[in-house]
């Protein structure tokens, strides 16, 4: 079912790599993402073609190079992963999940990933985002959210967002709309997504 939201950016979010203890085992993470640019404080951010002003990207074989310089999510998606959260752990409940929380860049509305194809350009009014891949979950996503379940849900729901490309460098800012120009239309971020996850959906 397509969003019935309007087609906005809430919020711009990025991090510095940091060290992260998983199971032992010490890492280096930028899926950290905190709010640089809000609704309530709308700065402006220059967009790269490797990515945005102010954002890591310690692995670059998941989130990175020009492929999946940035990463959006739907904001629409934020309330399944407020109660699954605070199912799978009573110190979550409460507790309001930041713009961010999911490792994106971008959190917008308006767009789901059912209806969002490969080659779709969101065209913000200084720059433009190709639409390239969905994301695949990992164990850091699991880490951060906090319970071992996680990748099996993102799997199951289909609410994995999409990584872009950027077509136009220049800068953005929370609180802008943006427009969705159709690409080829031949794959749509959902149909992907279940192609390369098929193995933890059962």
């Amino acid at each position: 079912m397509p969003s019935l939201l309007p087609r906005q950016l809430l919020s711009i979010n990025v991090a510095q790599a940091s060290p992260l203890t998983i199971e032992g085992r010490r890492i280096m993470t930028a899926i950290g993402k905190r709010a640089v640019s809000t609704l309530a404080e709308p700065h402006r951010i220059d967009v790269k073609p490797l990515g945005l002003q102010g954002d890591d990207q310690a692995d670059v074989t998941v989130h990175g190079g020009l492929s999946k310089a940035v990463y959006a999510y739907p904001h629409e998606h934020y309330d399944f992963w407020q109660t699954v959260r605070a199912q799978a752990s009573a110190q979550a409940w409460g507790e309001a999940m930041p713009h961010g929380m999911l490792g994106e860049n971008l959190t917008l509305t308006g767009l789901l990933e059912g209806d969002v194809y490969v080659g779709d350009v969101l065209q913000f009014a200084d720059c433009s985002l190709a639409v390239s891949e969905p994301r695949r979950p990992c164990y850091k996503f699991q880490a951060v959210m906090g319970f071992k379940q996680a990748v099996k849900m993102m799997a199951q729901s289909g609410y994995c967002g999409f990584y872009l490309t950027v077509r136009q460098a220049g800068t953005i800012s929370a609180g802008e709309s943006y427009e969705l120009i159709p690409g080829p239309r031949e794959v749509s971020i959902a149909e992907l997504f279940k192609t390369k996850m098929h193995r933890h959906i059962d």
